[in-house]
């Protein structure tokens, strides 16, 4: 019989919650075709989603939140700034994945954060229950699954194959930071310094790579715009809107179905089709972070898009 907090954690969200959620779960899922598609330098592709985001929500922040921004202790601006600096890795690991691996087996591998988030709690003296235990060991199974087909296909594949994991590994720490900012921050004032600093860091990435940030044609800057104004602010902004009235844990499980929806436009968009073998790996794997996501109830951050 399931303990109170299971029912809670699990309770069924509005049907207005119902039909944000999956807005937001397709704006994400357009994410990784986007980007796939893009023709642009992927640390500017990176850079440019996040500086637009800042400048989208800066008016806002400004405006609203000025008192809130003016007295920002050192502590919060060390956290967010932290969690700033952790977007920049997810988003440079994840985002060149594509360049070498399928859309559907990046997707798949980046959603495996709540996996290294409840290890990263773990480390941080937190109790994980036994079942996020046998939920980690089944997505590992899944991870090791799905890398072993790639490595059949080419050395290429596994190298996008671990980028795109080093990616979830780092979207885990830019959520358990983000999560200690935003009990003294509000979202718009934490989304607008994180994305910021973000933008700031790929920005000298792109430099230092001199990587061409300017000079693209309208069809790649309608992309990057659709990238922006789609996983960036609609998908981040409708979750943001439902965490307030929905569980964390319900939220989480429902952006685990931006993989096979990436998955799906990729293949009818780009003629991206993988390999069999990928489909019974990344059911393995989204198997076991379900239950890892699952067996923490109320306690569980939510999990962040792929993006």
């Amino acid at each position: 019989m399931p303990e109170a907090s299971d029912v809670q954690a699990l309770h069924a969200p509005s049907r207005r919650d119902i039909g944000l959620i999956a807005i937001g779960v397709v704006a994400v899922s357009t994410s990784a075709p986007i980007i796939a598609a893009t023709a642009a330098p992927t640390m500017a592709i990176a850079f440019w989603r996040n500086a637009l985001g800042a400048m989208a929500i800066a008016p806002v922040a400004l405006v609203r939140n000025r008192g809130e921004l003016r007295r920002l202790k050192r502590r919060e601006w060390l956290v967010t700034l932290f969690a700033g600096a952790m977007l920049a890795l997810h988003f440079g690991t994840w985002i060149p994945s594509l360049d070498f691996t399928s859309v559907a087996s990046s997707t798949a591998l980046v959603a495996t954060q709540p996996v290294w988030a409840a290890l990263i709690a773990r480390g941080q003296g937190h109790v994980i229950p036994r079942t996020a235990w046998l939920g980690i060991a089944i997505a590992l199974l899944g991870v090791l699954v799905l890398t072993g087909v790639d490595v059949s296909l080419s050395a290429r594949a596994l190298w996008g194959d671990l980028l795109a994991l080093a990616g979830g590994v780092f979207a885990a720490a830019y959520v358990s930071a983000g999560a200690v900012a935003r009990r003294t921050l509000s979202t718009t004032a934490y989304t607008l310094i994180c994305y910021a600093f973000c933008a700031v860091l790929l920005l000298a990435v792109c430099v230092l790579g001199r990587q061409q940030l300017t000079g693209y044609n309208a069809d790649t800057w309608a992309k990057i715009v659709a990238l922006t104004v789609g996983a960036q602010l609609l998908g981040h902004s409708v979750f943001n809107v439902v965490l307030k009235t929905t569980s964390p844990t319900v939220l989480s499980l429902a952006i685990l179905f931006e993989m096979p929806g990436a998955a799906i436009i990729a293949a009818v968009w780009l003629g991206q089709t993988p390999p069999w073998g990928v489909i019974p790996a990344a059911a393995l794997l989204l198997a076991g972070v379900a239950i890892v996501v699952r067996s923490q109830g109320e306690d569980a951050p939510p999990a962040a898009p792929a993006e």
